[in-house]
């Protein structure tokens, strides 16, 4: 158990942000595909193998579908997680994208 004065306060879930992060997931991997990165995830990499597009709508599908289960059975702290996670997904977009821009390939 953790001492009374040890806690913290744990963040507001957020729908927005969460939202934010959907379109920015989205805008960054296809600015990093037209760039020449791959897609890391191997479900949606072999989704991509279809179609682009329909990959990311499908991935979009279930993280709100995920959201909303975690929202449906009281779950806020998974949703922080779940933003915190597409905030190193759309990060790690933009590294890679800035990465195959400036970063001669061998």
């Amino acid at each position: 158990m953790i001492p009374f004065n040890l806690r913290r306060e744990f963040p507001e879930p957020s729908i927005k942000l969460f939202l934010g992060l959907q379109m920015l997931d989205v805008l960054t991997t296809l600015i990093g595909l037209r760039a020449g990165a791959r897609e890391a995830s191997v479900f949606i990499g072999q989704l991509m193998h279809l179609d682009p597009i329909a990959a990311l709508v499908i991935s979009k599908i279930y993280a709100v579908l995920f959201v909303a289960a975690a929202g449906r059975y009281k779950r806020p702290r998974l949703i922080v997680l779940i933003n915190y996670w597409f905030t190193l997904v759309v990060t790690w977009n933009l590294v890679t994208i800035i990465a195959s821009r400036f970063i001669p390939h061998i």
